[in-house]
């Protein structure tokens, strides 16, 4: 993948790099930049999916790294670019955020602070837990529960948001993740690939907000798509065989 130059106001080296997947979301991916630059000891890469806007320009000027891709690969292969990339440079931990502004910074060393502690392999910020505000809409609430049902039943640990997609992983599962990551909604298969590789997976309960700007493309009727492909998706993987344990990176 091509490499951009560090920009000119780089700050020092850190040991954390936030993956920012972007498709089209020119509207709110500075601001998304700016708040997790703020945070210390995180650089910030965003993985442009074949914008048609002005998503890696923006990117760029607020300060990120950027690796566009020629054409829209999806979010699992964008998540995973970003993976290869924290592994080829070494970070121990990887969070990723998405780019529409739903992820507050705020909420991030909540989870990256738990990789960091050596508490969890993977840690993924849940909206269900504790007294969260968030309330999704009625289609894909009965998804993540059904999801969460089924999830939990296979990894014996309790997930009542699989379907997240803020989360951070540390060393071990940045090195599994950038060669072995799901491409279509990859989020609730994930958590299974990381528990049948031997990594801890754990929650976090945080805030998010709604999207900033733009307007999700899960329809009601896409929401039941979505359930059945991934449960099928799911069945496949528990009758594949694990992945072998990482490499150290």
């Amino acid at each position: 993948m091509p490499l951009e130059p560090r920009p000119s106001n780089a700050r020092p080296p850190a040991d954390c790099l936030a993956i920012v997947p972007a498709l089209d979301e020119e509207g709110s991916v500075a601001e998304v930049v700016a708040e997790l630059r703020s945070l210390p000891g995180i650089d910030v890469l965003v993985v442009d999916d074949g914008s048609s806007d002005r998503t890696a320009a923006v990117a760029r000027a607020a300060g990120a790294r950027v690796v566009s891709m020629p054409f829209n690969v999806g979010i699992g292969g964008a998540v995973q670019t970003g993976f290869m990339w924290a592994l080829e440079h070494g970070y121990a931990v990887a969070v990723q955020v998405d780019g529409d502004g739903q992820h507050p910074a705020g909420e991030v060393d909540l989870l990256v602070g738990a990789v960091r502690r050596g508490e969890a392999d993977l840690v993924i910020g849940s909206r269900f837990l504790g007294a969260g505000s968030y309330r999704a809409p009625f289609a894909r609430r009965v998804g993540i529960r059904v999801f969460s049902s089924v999830v939990s039943a296979i990894v014996r640990v309790k997930v009542t948001d699989t379907t997240s997609g803020f989360r951070a992983a540390g060393p071990e599962a940045i090195a599994l993740f950038a060669r072995a990551y799901p491409h279509d909604y990859p989020e609730v298969e994930t958590v299974i690939v990381a528990h049948r590789a031997g990594l801890r997976v754990q929650e976090r309960p945080v805030e998010m907000r709604l999207r900033q700007t733009g307007a999700s493309s899960i329809t009601p009727f896409r929401s039941a798509y979505y359930m059945i492909k991934v449960l099928l998706a799911i069945g496949v993987e528990t009758l594949r065989r694990p992945a072998p344990a990482p490499l150290e990176p």
